[in-house]
């Protein structure tokens, strides 16, 4: 059984506890859960190595989880696991998963209406049978309704965190058939969409079916869709369709450029070749029947009188006319990054210490890490109160005398009350290097009131970030209604800076607010939001390819800047925390 399966366990117990009124321990397992997750190694393994005692090792695991994971990995199942579900036979996960539905929303619906599934749920919901129950309502009923509708429409398509390694495996596995010479992943994963419907392959061989014959038995594919002399469409155990092209070197940048689309910025160049009695298409560039480019993609933008234009950038927003212009930005690297500015640890719902994620981010390469836990009104997280933050902050001085080569900078994740105002006193925030401010709650405010208290939360003196400026979770949750431009200029007028959070559940700037944010002159941030130090891979890996789609450059991201200069780019205040630390 793999650790994602362990965790869905404590998960649901968490849940399950939660439902009961248990005091403490559904937050310990919901933190067991993440650490499960966050190991690197398989805890199958690990069992198998040294039994319950060595599950125990496991940061947040006792005797009592250790025992319980034992029996999963032994059984198959755990026994107080199963007490609840016959109890309580209903698809949590699934249940959960819907915004504004808790654990304990669960146990009143399945108790006054027998709901078990989504599809109960949305039945109940349409036929107004939620709003009369204990602590709903009709206002909770129809926000139901609204997260169903995000749910359902998610189904269709899935992250690309959850695609892109999957399609790499397949493409990895392609690569090692003998006659291939090159395998590439086109479509909308190339361009690094946010969400993938389904996943396009090239793959250059001089023989064809014997690539799509080694293609349609690779161990992924659950099913072949259909074949062709040279393509081959199939269906991953995950339901994920992905299709295979074989092509000619010498076709090969045309079917590139083809496959990767978007089919609007495609369009834009097959007209600007009409333009130049050309024709263009998956074979080449051709000039009759001769083909004048096609081998790269390079090529054939040249023959256009274009530079070169990244995937990320292809959706036809004027990065055509752009190119003809020489106006195309040098887009941020994923090395670019020197420092991480919105981490959690296990003061409160993070997995690790503060020393492991520091070292784990000079591992990864970076100069800085702020870490910024939640604050006293996220209860649920365990949140700092000022005490706290004070408490930390001599810690994470211990800590910088300790550490070579990694920068620790004291911070918190300041939640962002109803009317706007902090949640900590200003002078503890004062006191920090890097104050965030987020919004944890009252989703549903009216768009003039939800962007009224975000302005009025970014206006605080001691406020330096906004992260995650609209709230969106990727499939789960809408962002909520708020001006985005009115936030922007806010944040301009008040030197606040916003974040591109790279938790890949979120991508929260969109490309178009990193685009509008840049426009204005606003620089941005890129963080991992990470809860574990398996996180802080995040930015390289999600939060870079956000940015360049919003046609980021290193020079629009502050924390590519040395930690002084990037201290330097918050708001212009004398904070004697940061002169004592420098």
């Amino acid at each position: 059984m793999r650790n994602p399966e362990l965790a869905r366990f404590f998960r649901d117990l968490a849940a399950y506890l939660e439902m009961d009124d248990v005091p403490f321990k559904p937050r310990a397992y919901e933190k067991a859960a993440l650490a499960i997750e966050s190991c690197d190694r398989p805890l199958a393994e690990l069992h198998l190595e040294g039994g319950a005692k060595a599950l125990c090792t496991i940061p947040g695991i006792g005797k009592s989880m250790a025992e319980k994971l034992a029996e999963i990995l032994t059984t198959g199942k755990c026994q107080a696991h199963e007490v609840y579900r016959r109890r309580m036979p209903v698809d949590l996960a699934a249940l959960t998963a819907v915004e504004g539905v808790g654990p304990k929303a669960v146990k009143v619906l399945y108790d006054h209406l027998g709901i078990r599934t989504v599809e109960d749920l949305a039945a109940a919901a349409r036929a107004g049978k939620i709003r009369p129950l204990p602590h709903f309502g009709e206002r909770s009923e129809q926000r139901i309704l609204k997260a169903l509708t995000v749910v359902q429409a998610g189904t269709a398509r899935q992250p690309l965190a959850v695609v892109l390694p999957l399609v790499e495996a397949v493409a990895e596995t392609l690569a090692s058939v003998r006659g291939v010479e090159r395998v590439a992943i086109a479509g909308s994963i190339r361009r690094r969409r946010e969400t993938i419907g389904d996943a396009d392959l090239l793959a250059v061989a001089r023989k064809a079916e014997p690539v799509m014959r080694a293609f349609a038995g690779i161990p992924e594919v659950a099913s072949v869709l259909g074949r062709g002399s040279t393509t081959c469409s199939v269906k991953l155990a995950t339901g994920l369709q992905v299709d295979l092209r074989v092509v000619p070197a010498e076709s090969f940048g045309a079917a590139l450029l083809y496959f990767t689309g978007s089919k609007a910025h495609n369009v834009v160049l097959r007209q600007l070749a009409i333009k130049r009695k050309l024709k263009l298409n998956e074979y080449g560039l051709l000039r009759g029947t001769r083909r004048v480019a096609g081998r790269t993609e390079e090529e054939i933008y040249d023959h256009l009188g274009l530079a070169y234009i990244p995937p990320e950038l292809r959706e036809d927003q004027g990065e055509i006319e752009a190119a003809r212009q020489g106006r195309l930005p040098v887009l941020i690297e994923p090395g670019a990054l020197r420092g991480d500015l919105q981490t959690q640890t296990n003061w409160t719902d993070g997995a690790d210490s503060i020393e492991a994620m520091a070292v784990a981010a000079r591992t990864a390469g970076l100069e800085y890490i702020a870490i910024t836990d939640h604050t006293v009104s996220l209860a649920m997280t365990g949140g700092s109160d000022a005490t706290k933050l004070r408490k930390q902050m001599r810690e994470i001085d211990r800590l910088n005398r300790k550490l070579d080569g990694i920068r620790i900078l004291t911070g918190a994740e300041v939640n962002v009350n109803k009317d706007g105002t902090l949640d900590i006193d200003d002078e503890t925030l004062a006191a920090l290097d890097v104050v965030g401010v987020a919004v944890h709650s009252h989703f549903n405010l009216p768009r003039a009131d939800q962007t009224r208290r975000i302005c009025r939360a970014i206006s605080n003196p001691h406020a330096d970030i906004l992260f995650h400026p609209t709230g969106r979770v990727i499939g789960k949750r809408e962002p909520y209604d708020v001006d985005i431009d009115t936030i922007i200029a806010t944040a301009k007028a008040t030197g606040t800076i916003l974040e591109l959070d790279a938790y890949p559940d979120r991508l929260d700037l969109r490309a178009e607010h990193v685009r509008k944010a840049i426009g204005a002159g606003m620089p941005i941030v890129i963080d991992s939001d990470a809860h574990s130090v398996k996180h802080l891979s995040f930015p390289r890996l999600h939060g870079i390819a956000q940015a360049r789609r919003g046609w980021a450059s290193a020079d629009d991201v502050l924390n590519t800047r040395p930690v002084e200069t990037f201290l330097g780019g918050l708001k212009g205040r004398a904070r004697s925390a940061r002169s004592r630390r420098a």
